[in-house]
């Protein structure tokens, strides 16, 4: 789209391609934005020869000599914004590319106004992208529509009402489908919005074959079911622990603690005065730390981070003492020394800064990050968790409730009880003392009352927490000195992120004592699930039994019956979708599934596995438990 619907190899401002050089507008809408702010920063548009980018609702600048992009939802609104720039020669070309289809009534509307102002020769280009979903990661995506589970849920929602968001979200999952090229089967869970959504989906996507017919060719009759893609969908219904778990894998924590939103991390610190001061870090597509070390347990990001900053600091001091400067910083651009080591040094002072500013943010984030875990004993929390089977867990567990009577972390206190009744079944007097320093803590409850529903009324799976993720590990022992540890790591943190680059003796044992308290990996339920369909023979007989009853849908079966009983297969590519929120805990654990898989496959020539991760919304605990409360107050 940015190369004006070219494909192209390289950018277009690259020396290479000097004589390609169109420098253009970029016109935006609120959700254009959304979309385009995830995976691009304003340099990106740079390289593309985006040289200015605005909202489509703000007052702009007349550039009759520039041609201008427009990447816009498909509105009445939007288009009479277009005509108004069209009509006062606002720009030179345009090319007009919206998020969704147009539907036909707005198409002739559109057509009929450009044509009565007589400038539809301006004119270029008129594009539906089916872009309608936010990537942050390749394998992870959202519709970004909020509140789905409350609302499928409120008895108080009118069959209008849920028609509309089964429409949407199955419009969102087309565009997602013909992004990705593939026209996949569809299995989904029976009863509950996923069949709802899987019905028009699939009607949607054997219209498009009908009416396309190169579809076919894509994943066509002929190729075995390990080359089609399958669509996997889910209601939140399935495994409702998982959204409330605490985890201890760095990025889950930093979604968890703070705030992940479109790859911009913001931190909030109190300030005397009762405000706020806010960090923003954005997390650029480039960034090797995250990249690396995001689906990993937080001891080895805080290792790893330690090790970048020794291997910073060894390759900045071998540079400086070849130039004979006394620091990195003090390396000019613009020296005029024609000699070999200082022209290699001033190569290499781009990467080597950006490099070193990377560390430091994460330095920042891991010491923000730590100072919560302490503050609020998430340890705990995430240790009860692991031990839900122990029988201390109760007593320790009922004894944190009692002795820690800070407010600030009353929700993880709300949601590890939410575990305990969802996954055992808690002794009356128990709920009672808890149910009751909960309320001490002015804890609302409601979420706690509509789970308890949730939990009488559906008999949740048995492919619950209990037997897939949160089961019995020897991780109680050392409980006792988990806060002097963390303290102890702080301050180690906090020294290098002052400028220390001595590394901090000591601390590998520190990690490695902390790394004691992590559980082994265990599969959450979606990933049992993806593993029964994508992988039966590798998957356990309660899982396969379950999914065995899921609803089958070709979409590239234009006649005839569509829908016919599942059959076992395998699958190498797949893409799971949970309608009524999603987390990165769940993402990490599907991610996990398939290194796993395909370590084990090794250099067999066999397809890897590869699983691609979405919901209506990537939300966090704290936001579901609104959700949860809202439908406990009704």
């Amino acid at each position: 789209m940015l190369h004006l619907n070219v494909n192209a190899e390289n950018n277009l401002v690259s020396s290479a391609n000097e004589e390609e050089l169109i420098w253009k507008m970029l016109i935006l809408d609120q959700r254009s934005t959304a979309i385009v702010s995830s995976v691009l920063r304003v340099n990106d548009l740079l390289e593309y020869g985006i040289t200015m980018h605005s909202l489509i609702n703000q007052r702009r600048a007349a550039l009759p000599d520039v041609p201008v992009i427009y990447f816009v939802e498909p509105t009445a609104e939007n288009i009479s914004k277009i005509i108004i720039d069209l009509e006062s020669d606002q720009y030179a070309d345009f090319y007009i590319n919206f998020t969704s289809s147009l539907n036909r009534s707005l198409l002739e509307e559109f057509a009929k106004k450009v044509a009565s102002g007589g400038k539809s020769y301006k004119i270029k280009q008129v594009y539906d992208q089916y872009l309608d979903f936010i990537v942050t990661e390749p394998n992870l995506f959202s519709l970004d529509v909020t509140k789905i589970y409350s609302q499928f849920n409120n008895p108080k929602t009118t069959e209008e009402d849920i028609t509309m968001m089964a429409d949407k979200i199955a419009n969102g999952l087309f565009a997602t489908i013909l992004t990705m090229n593939s026209i996949p089967i569809i299995r989904c869970n029976r009863g509950g919005p996923a069949e709802l959504v899987s019905q028009k989906l699939d009607q949607k996507l054997r219209d498009h074959v009908i009416n396309t017919r190169q579809s076919i060719s894509v994943s066509g009759h002929n190729t075995t079911s390990s080359e089609r893609m399958i669509l996997i969908l889910l209601d939140r219904n399935i495994d409702l622990a998982s959204m409330f778990a605490h985890s201890w894998i760095y990025q889950c924590m930093v979604s968890d603690v703070f705030q992940l939103d479109r790859n911009t991390i913001q931190i909030k610190t109190p300030l005397a005065d009762g405000k706020f001061e806010v960090k923003k870090l954005d997390i650029d597509p480039k960034d090797f730390f995250w990249n690396r070390n995001a689906s990993l347990p937080f001891p080895d990001a805080v290792e790893n981070v330690e090790k970048e900053l020794a291997k910073y600091t060894e390759e900045a001091r071998e540079l400086t003492t070849k130039t004979g400067y006394s620091s990195i910083k003090e390396i000019n651009p613009n020296d005029q020394h024609d000699t070999q080591h200082i022209q290699e040094a001033i190569k290499a002072l781009p990467e080597l800064t950006a490099r070193k500013n990377i560390i430091d943010m994460h330095m920042t984030v891991l010491t923000d990050l730590i100072k919560e875990l302490d503050s609020k004993n998430l340890d705990s929390f995430f240790e009860i968790e692991q031990n839900v089977n122990d029988p201390n867990t109760q007593k320790r567990f009922l004894e944190l409730l009692k002795t820690n009577k800070q407010s600030s972390n009353k929700n993880d206190k709300l949601r590890t009880y939410i575990i305990l009744t969802l996954t055992c079944d808690l002794p009356k007097h128990f709920r009672t003392e808890c149910e009751t320093a909960l309320s001490e803590l002015e804890c609302d409850l409601s979420a706690l009352t509509y789970i308890k529903k949730v939990k009488e009324l559906t008999k949740l799976s048995s492919m619950n927490l209990t037997d897939a993720y949160l089961s019995s590990n020897d991780s109680s022992s050392s409980s006792n000195n988990k806060g002097a540890l963390f303290s102890n790591l702080s301050s180690k943190l906090m020294g290098l992120t002052e400028g220390s680059s001595k590394i901090s003796e000591g601390l590998g044992s520190l990690i490695s004592g902390i790394k004691n308290l992590l559980p082994e990996k265990k599969n959450l339920p979606i990933t049992n699930i993806v593993e029964s369909i994508m992988s039966p023979v590798n998957a356990n007989q309660e899982s396969i039994k379950l999914t065995d009853d899921y609803l089958y849908f070709d979409p590239n079966i234009t006649r005839g019956s569509h829908s016919k009983p599942p059959r076992r297969s395998s699958y190498n590519e797949g893409m799971v979708f949970v309608i009524g929120g999603g987390n990165y805990l769940e993402y990490s654990n599907l991610q996990d599934w398939c290194s796993g898989a395909n370590e084990s496959l090794g250099a067999s020539g066999i397809a890897q596995k590869i699983v691609c991760y979405g919901s209506t919304e990537i939300t966090t605990a704290n936001k579901f438990l609104e959700e949860c409360a809202e439908l406990g107050s009704i």
